[in-house]
């Protein structure tokens, strides 16, 4: 599990052969800026973050797809973490469009070809 700044789809490309061939499980925490990569499940990113300060109405389960940069399929808005009844997120993606074009905006500052 890691914490970035900035990360190279290079970088993810080496961690998703590591672990699921194709895809990078990240959670990302909107309030903070904070986007978290590299486990094999996003319940352990979202206890990281939870752990360290972040709320939970604030954490988002996404997956990246190295291979998919620079297309609108590089992030696929589907975890567990994201079923929130309270929230009014009743499946596993991202329903609000103003929370996705968070999440879509942070991993555009974060990660670079």
């Amino acid at each position: 599990m890691k914490k970035v700044d900035i990360i190279s789809v290079a970088e993810l490309a080496e961690m998703a052969q590591k672990m699921y061939g194709n895809l990078v499980k990240a959670v990302v925490d909107i309030e903070n800026a904070i986007l978290v990569v590299d486990a094999e499940m996003h319940a352990d990113q979202e206890r990281m973050l939870l752990e360290n300060g972040s709320c939970q109405s604030d954490l988002w389960g996404v997956n990246l797809y190295p291979e998919k940069f620079g297309t609108e399929d590089f992030i696929e808005f589907d975890s567990m973490i994201n079923i929130r009844p309270r929230q009014q997120n009743m499946s596993r993606g991202v329903e609000d469009k103003i929370i996705r074009e968070k999440i879509i905006i942070l991993i555009s500052e974060r990660v670079k070809q």
